[in-house]
């Protein structure tokens, strides 16, 4: 069991520290972090909490997974670790393709 724990449908007036206060009924938290939208700064409605111990993770999940918090349930599962991104440009990558205008070459 991982301490890194992934909250869905999170109300978009939380912040981290209305997080923390939620997850800290179920042991010390030693990390959260909502997700915010790179180009507009707008929160997504996700984030990630961290546990200090396995067992306090596990009993977050179990005492907060579809509870309700500022009028929406939320989802508490273990995170999965995040999928590495391929490096370089889509050139590199061999994603570029010869543009092609009307018939000009």
């Amino acid at each position: 069991m991982g301490r890194r724990l992934y909250v869905g449908n999170i109300a978009f007036q939380a912040s981290e520290d209305d997080l923390r206060e939620l997850f800290s009924k179920a042991g010390e938290v030693a990390s959260t972090k909502l997700i915010k939208d790179a180009v507009t700064g707008r929160p997504r409605g996700f984030g990630f909490v961290e546990m200090n111990s396995d067992s306090e993770a596990q009993k977050a999940i179990t005492m907060l997974n579809g509870s309700s918090f500022m009028d929406r349930n939320i989802v508490v599962n273990e995170a999965k670790p995040q999928a590495q991104r391929e490096q370089g440009t889509s050139r590199e990558r061999g994603g570029f393709r010869e543009r092609r205008s009307g018939g000009r070459r």
